[in-house]
């Protein structure tokens, strides 16, 4: 098996489990849509300066839905032994990696898809006329988020205490990727575009994802060994 069937074969028997038992997303998109119904409730809506913290709001929901997906990425294989087998198998350590990432990426986008018509709902946040933009920034900051947080997913897999673990090591690095994506959706919701200033802040994401990419497949076989 190359390493790219092997990363769709990975992505797919993760998208098929996760399917079958909703385990991950269930829980991701319900905590995503009640803490957007909280918030409603915590701030006045109907002031315009609301704008101004859209983007961060947004993202602090999408960044703790994405813990919840990541934590279970490699944690699902540890039933029977099945993470050892995963390890032992033919598929290369950084395909293995990848599928993991792939399938996190694909569910945390679903969540924030789903999430996106409530927060434009409760918020009164017209976001549909920068949709392409918009999807481009979730996009490029999503996959920031599940690639490093699959890495960390591999790393903590065998603490006892994984799911305090890893939003300890996940949060810290995540800053700049955060930030970046809170400005362009401000900046986005705002009628802004993604020129000018704006710019830097997308290659931030795209430097952040090429940066952290590179550096979690090439320590993954250690990690994974380990």
């Amino acid at each position: 098996m190359s390493g790219w069937s092997a990363v769709l074969a990975i992505a797919r028997k993760d998208l098929r489990t996760e399917l079958r038992t909703k385990e991950s997303i269930n829980a991701s998109a319900s905590f995503a849509l009640v803490i957007l119904v909280l918030f409603s409730f915590a701030f006045d809506l109907g002031r315009p300066e609301l704008l101004e913290i859209a983007g961060g709001l947004l993202w602090l929901v999408y960044s703790f839905a994405g813990a919840l997906i990541v934590n279970r990425s490699f944690a699902r294989e540890l039933p029977n032994d099945c993470l050892d087998v995963l390890i032992a198998s033919p598929a290369p350590g950084w395909a293995i990696f990848l599928g993991k990432a792939v399938s996190c990426f694909l569910l945390l986008m679903a969540v924030e898809l789903i999430s996106l018509p409530v927060f434009g709902i409760f918020y009164n946040v017209h976001w549909a006329g920068a949709f392409f933009s918009l999807l481009l920034v979730i996009g490029l900051a999503t996959w920031g988020i599940t690639v490093v947080g699959a890495a960390f997913s591999a790393v903590t897999v065998n603490v006892r205490l994984r799911e305090l673990m890893l939003p300890v090591l996940l949060y810290p690095i995540l800053i700049p990727l955060l930030s970046a994506a809170m400005e362009l959706t401000t900046a986005l919701v705002n009628g802004e575009g993604l020129g000018g200033d704006n710019g830097a802040g997308v290659r931030l994401l795209v430097g952040f994802d090429v940066i952290f990419t590179s550096l979690a497949i090439y320590l993954v076989e250690f990690i994974l060994v380990v």
